[in-house]
Order: C-alpha cells, then structure tokens, then sequence
C-alpha cells in the first residue's frame, strides 16, 4: 500500500489548480464540504462539554464531603466500630450487590432498546445505547440535579446518526417514563409497606420535622415532577403562557435582569413547544410504552435493593420488601437535593431509615452502600461512554438475522446463514470514456464517522489556446509534409 505521505502529491496533481499552456488559470482546488450537523447539535456537544467541567468541580466537592464524613467518624468515636464492621463483611454479598446493579444498567440498555427496535432502519446500535446509558449514570450522580444527562445523551444519540429531532424525541420519553417509574415505584412500596413506615417512625423527627411528613411532602414533589412533565407534553401553549407571564413578573420586580429575562423566554417559547412535539412522536408507537415502563421498574428495583446485599454482607436479618420501599424513600429525597449525586441528603435519608437495621454497622454500612450505589457506577460508567457502533445494521434487522440463522443452523443449512448488512455504500456508475476519449470521474459519496460528505470532482484539463497565426504555420508545415 502506498503510505500517506507518498499519496499527498497525486491528490495535489488530481485535485489541485490547473493551468493551461497559454497561463489560463483553471477551476480552483477546495475542500470537501462536511456536514456535522446544525446548530442545535452543536449546542449539545457544549452542553456535553460544559457537563465534564461541572463534573471536575465535583470530584473537588466529593473530596470535601468525604473528608467531613472521615471527621464525623472520628469526631463521634465510631472509627472502632467502622473497623470492626468492615473486618466481618462477607464479600460474596457484595458481589452480589455489584452484579445487582449492573442489572440496573443492563435493564437501561434494555428499556432504550425497546423504543429504537420500533424504527426497522433506526442506524442506532446496542453500543451505542451501551454509551447513551453509560453517560446518564455519569451525569446523574455527578451533576448538580443530573443537569449534564439530557444533552449528553441526546448528543450520543446524534452522534450515532440520529437525526436531532428523532433524538431528543426517544429521549424525552426515555426521561418522562423513567421518572414516572420512581414515583409509581414509590406508590407500590407505600401500598405494601404503608404501615411499617407509620409505626417504626411516628416518633422520630428530623431538624423538628416528623418523618411522616417529609416522606408525604417528596412523594408529592415527585407528583408534581411528574405531573409538570406530562402537562409540558400534553398542553404546551398554555405552559408557555404562564411561563411567559411569570417571566414578565420577575423582570417587574427586577428578580431577573434583562439578559436572564431573553434567555429564559427564548428557552419557554422553543424548548417547550419542541420537548412537546417529540414526546408526540415517540409516543405515537403506544403499545411500547407499557414495555418501556415494566423494563424502568425492574431497572429501579435492582437500585433500591442495594441496602438488602448490604445488610446480608454482615450477617444481619433483612426483608427485601422494606428495603425496596426505604430504597425508594432515600431515592426521592436524592432528587429533592440539588446537588451532585444528592449528597448529603442520601446519607441522612439512609442513616435515618435504616438505622434500626444496621445497628452499630451503620457507618461501615453507609460507605459501603454509597461506594456501590455511587461510585462504583461512576467507575465501570466512564469508558463505556465512548463505545459506538460500527456495522451501521439496525438492532431490528440484526435480531431477525440472528433468528433467522439460528434456524437455518438448527436444520443444518448452513448454506441459508445470511451475513451482516454492515454499512450500505452505493457509489454512482464507473467512470465512462466520452467520444473524445476523455474519462470522466462519478461523483461518490461515503459516510465517515457518520456524517456524509461529498468528494469534490476533478477538473477537466484545460486545452491551450491557439492563435491564428499559430494555426497558419501548422497548416504550411502539414503541406510541405
């Protein structure tokens, strides 16, 4: 093969400006046109970009807050009872608990691969779902209220050959159901364990708040979450009526400058109607979603039974049902804390609700759950953010092609094994000779990196220009001849 360095000059002798004898400047060289999107997705490759700064912030935040938790330690004279309770754990349980939560983020992959399968030629493959997933549970815990997760993963999606639109519409609907499923989650627990809670805490208060209250006030702040977002799909004019009018009341009283007042109206007046009608789209297809949802319960399952594995790991009697519904409680006040990872409220929210369980393991058994439920996932979700899909085959075509194949193997006719499509590349017809003898070259496309661009065509050789004197001497010369 020839190397890149030897292959330069002929493209600049293919490609390059051409002259003819007579100093005729010819058709100038340019470069190939790419297409890598519109602006909107150049948006979400910052919002993605701005997201990892955020996220350096907060492994500097997270050092701060496990250096106060160290000190509390120390402080309340419980560092023995910390050593002592990490010296009797039973690791088989915690790789129980590991495997537990690579379920959560296996039935993720899952519940996107229910909605991309619907599309027969979505160019949209299991890695890069693999990727999108990943960069949720990057961003969620690492971003202040999980802002980095939607543009990170709608950039993904586009990066995978999504069209911005039909990206940010599978999105939407992945967000709106997942969040549905925490507060459905929630009611479920409520419904079974609904008495457990109103007797073991009835007494206990937090800051002077009785817990019964704080438990009713974030299942209804997941309502209203919810209930907000299905309003936003469902009525987006009157959405943006009333977000206009409240925007108008700030700048009134001067909450909000001039600069914050056009930023947040341009967001109310095109976010809104966009989020809108991609949720429309996506849920055309209604007989997923049911799916979808079932796939989102079993995923937050897997989250919440973490502190089960936990308490198991000590040797200490556990009820899974109580430690799905308290999993849950601690999960709705994450969401209600506007900080990475919910930091902070998630160690209150365990120390208070599972303090009779734990006993004196209860430090040991905090770290040892925010280490699985936290960073663990942080750790196996960073390299998987970069894996792409390369055969370009849809996961529709290759399932039946897998089905197909296993059948064919099945009866013994390995002759009926279809391959894979891989990437289709149709070039124009073969370069033709014209009367003059001259070949011409066919335009061609290819994909690259998924983004098509077109090659620019060579230049027809310019001919010399000949004077009529010229001409004179080449006709006395062909007669003398």
């Amino acid at each position: 093969m020839t190397p890149q360095h030897d292959r330069e000059p002929e493209r600049d002798g293919a490609l390059g400006n051409v002259e003819g004898e007579s100093g005729t400047p010819g058709r100038e060289r340019r470069a190939p046109k790419i297409s890598v999107g519109d602006a909107s997705s150049a948006q979400d490759r910052k919002a993605d970009s701005s997201s990892m700064k955020q996220v350096r912030t907060t492994f500097i935040f997270l050092g701060f807050v496990s250096l106060a938790y160290v000190a509390y330690l120390v402080v309340s004279g419980q560092v023995d009872d910390f050593v002592r309770a990490l010296i009797g754990v039973n690791p088989a349980w915690l790789i129980a608990g590991v495997v537990c939560f690579l379920c959560y983020y296996l039935f993720g992959i899952l519940a996107y691969t229910a909605i991309v399968v619907v599309d027969h030629d979505s160019p949209v493959g299991f890695r890069d779902l693999m990727s999108v997933e990943a960069s949720g549970v990057f961003f969620m815990r690492l971003t202040p209220g999980g802002a980095g997760v939607i543009p990170s993963q709608i950039y993904r999606l586009t990066r995978a050959g999504l069209p911005l639109a039909d990206a940010s519409a599978l999105q939407f609907v992945r967000f709106t159901l997942y969040e549905a499923g925490e507060g459905i989650f929630a009611a479920i627990m409520l419904l079974f364990c609904g008495d457990y809670f109103l007797t073991t805490f009835s007494d206990v208060k937090i800051l002077g708040l009785d817990v019964t209250l704080i438990g009713i006030f974030m299942f209804a702040f997941k309502f209203v979450q919810v209930g907000g977002v299905f309003l936003l799909c469902l009525l987006p004019g009157p959405i943006q009526k009333l977000g206009a009018l409240g925007l108008r009341i700030g700048r009134a009283l001067h909450i909000l400058n001039q600069e914050r007042y056009e930023r947040y109206l341009d967001f109310v007046t095109t976010q809104v109607s966009t989020f809108s009608q991609a949720f429309r789209s996506a849920a055309s297809n209604w007989h997923v979603l049911p799916v979808v949802e079932t796939l989102t319960l079993l995923q937050l399952g897997c989250m919440y039974a973490l502190p089960y594995f936990v308490l198991r790991s000590f040797g200490l009697e556990a009820d899974l049902l109580i430690c799905l519904a308290s999993g849950s409680m601690v999960e709705l006040l994450v969401n209600a804390i506007p900080l990475p990872g919910g930091a902070g409220g998630a160690e209150v929210g365990f120390t208070y609700l599972f303090q009779n369980m734990f006993g004196w393991h209860l430090s040991a058994g905090l770290a040892i759950w925010r280490s699985i439920e936290y960073l663990l996932p942080v750790v196996i979700a960073a390299p998987c953010m970069g894996m792409r899909s390369t055969t370009g085959e849809s996961i529709y075509n290759r399932w039946n092609r897998r089905m197909h194949n296993i059948h064919h193997v099945a009866r013994g006719d390995w002759g009926g094994v279809k391959r894979p499509e891989g990437v289709k590349f149709k070039p124009a017809a073969r370069p033709s000779a014209n009367r003059s003898g001259t070949s011409t070259r066919a335009k061609t496309q290819r994909l690259a990196d998924g983004v098509p661009f077109k090659f620019p065509t060579a230049p027809a050789p310019v001919k010399p220009v000949r004077s009529a004197r010229d001409a004179r001497d080449g006709a006395e010369k062909a007669e003398r001849r």
